[in-house]
């Protein structure tokens, strides 16, 4: 079973002016986020709007990115949805398409008791082929839902395939004791990519950065000072790649990641899923001005 490592991409989706699913820009970014030396693909995750897509545009986007990789880089899809039912139907098409994992979002809006987590992941896990691999999803700040070590662990025994753990709320306490699941064998990745640097060194996997797929420079640079041990490189670019995440965050990321990518030509448009709202005209030549002051296309330590 195959386990993440790097920087996991949860790409944007690319919308056409009216509103459908962009499938040549969607193309046209999977190819660059992997040219550019991302390792893992991550679509229909939050950054992808996914909550707004309904399931035969995530099957869309999902097969679009799987078959343009061809691949070169591991796919895994994020299944999770509204309910159950969805969500398997989801996982199980990831399969079908041969997508190399997946990830599953905790359930949203019903607070669940950890019992109704266990037995949710427990029922996506076993819908799919045994040797196939699950990724746990937690966002409790969007999600109301959250993930315990315990819940982890319940469910990483009954079920083999569920390898790790997407985290994306910045508690490193938790982190370091989900890393200690499954005698410490359980895949660790942080969605606060500010922690990257210190998540790895602390003994987890790395990150799935929405931010890396607008300036892929700076986290493949991190990424390689990480893999080579060289600390006080990977202190440097951490903190200057945090610089420029705060710019692609001040207003709504998802809106900023669109504008830099239209702007750079990798898709066409930078409209959002109603009911979100893309950036006004002068937020997007204040993000640009921003970036473009900061030099955000070179990196230096």
């Amino acid at each position: 079973m195959k386990k993440l490592s790097g920087i996991t991409v949860p790409i944007i989706t690319p919308f056409t002016e009216d509103g459908t699913v962009d499938v040549e820009s969607l193309q046209k970014l999977t190819e660059y986020v992997i040219k550019s030396g991302l390792t893992c693909l991550y679509p229909c995750g939050t950054t992808g709007e996914m909550l707004f897509l309904d399931n035969d545009e995530r099957k869309l986007i999902s097969e679009t990115v799987v078959a343009q990789s061809a691949g070169r880089v591991p796919v895994f899809v994020q299944a999770g949805a509204m309910s159950l039912k969805d969500t398997i139907n989801l996982a199980q098409h990831a399969v079908s398409i041969g997508a190399d994992g997946i990830g599953v979002v905790t359930p949203s809006y019903f607070k669940l008791s950890d019992d109704a987590l266990v037995d949710f992941y427990v029922e996506v896990a076993q819908s799919v082929p045994e040797d196939f691999s699950v990724y746990l999803y937690a966002i409790p700040q969007n999600a109301v839902n959250d993930i315990n070590v315990s819940v982890a662990q319940q469910v990483a025994d009954k079920c083999p395939n569920v390898v790790g753990i997407k985290y994306s709320y910045p508690n490193m306490s938790l982190l370091q004791k989900f890393m200690l699941v499954n005698d410490e064998s359980f895949s660790v990745l942080v969605g606060p990519d500010d922690l990257f640097h210190v998540v790895c060194a602390a003994g987890g996997d790395g990150t799935v950065s929405g931010n890396a797929q607008v300036i892929p420079e700076h986290y493949t640079a991190l990424w390689k000072a990480i893999q080579s041990g060289d600390n006080a490189e990977a202190r440097k670019l951490q903190r200057s790649t945090n610089v420029l995440n705060n710019i692609l965050c001040e207003k709504n990321n998802i809106s900023a990641y669109k504008v830099v990518l239209r702007e750079e030509g990798i898709i066409k448009n930078a409209g959002m899923r109603a009911p979100m709202k893309g950036l006004s005209k002068e937020e997007e030549t204040a993000l640009m001005d921003a970036l473009n002051q900061h030099h955000y296309k070179e990196v230096i330590a």
